[in-house]
């Protein structure tokens, strides 16, 4: 397997094809809004629909610098957890799935028309290994929350 497709391998495990872990769509899946907008108790913990807001975030700017667009909408890490405001309304929810769903094809799209040699420039390749373990990481919390929470299919 060569580079591209090493990363373009775990790009789709992180996200839609189950390997040894649950992806990050499944993981998403069938849950309501006021699921994903319920925190934890503590005052470091994030919501499910804040660790997607993050990992929509840096997926988009991602894909955008790779293809040469220019991103003006720089955030801190923090404020990119308050990218979509949470709220019980089930569309906007809806929205939001729909908008990761979008970051990953418009990624997956960037690294496929990416060069072997474009990985070598400024280090691409390793803000792209960076970008699928982050989302492995959130999508490990989002299944935790989950399983605080007994959404989490008691099957898996």
């Amino acid at each position: 397997m060569n580079r591209m497709d090493l990363l373009l391998n775990v790009l789709d495990t992180t996200y839609d094809k189950e390997s040894w872990y649950a992806p990050f769509k499944d993981a998403i899946s069938g849950i309501t809004a006021e699921q994903a907008s319920w925190r934890p108790p503590g005052e470091a913990t994030k919501s499910i629909w804040e660790n997607v807001n993050h990992l929509i975030y840096y997926k988009e700017r991602t894909a955008a610098r790779m293809v040469g667009r220019e991103w003006t909408n720089n955030l801190d890490g923090d404020e990119t957890f308050l990218l979509t405001e949470r709220s019980s309304d089930e569309q906007e929810w809806k929205n939001v799935v729909e908008r990761a769903e979008a970051a990953q094809q418009g990624l997956r799209h960037a690294l496929s028309e990416t060069s072997a040699e474009d990985l070598d420039k400024d280090s691409l390749e390793a803000k792209l290994l960076d970008i699928l373990m982050h989302d492995a990481y959130h999508t490990g919390q989002i299944l935790l929350i989950r399983k605080m929470q007994g959404s989490w299919p008691s099957h898996r």
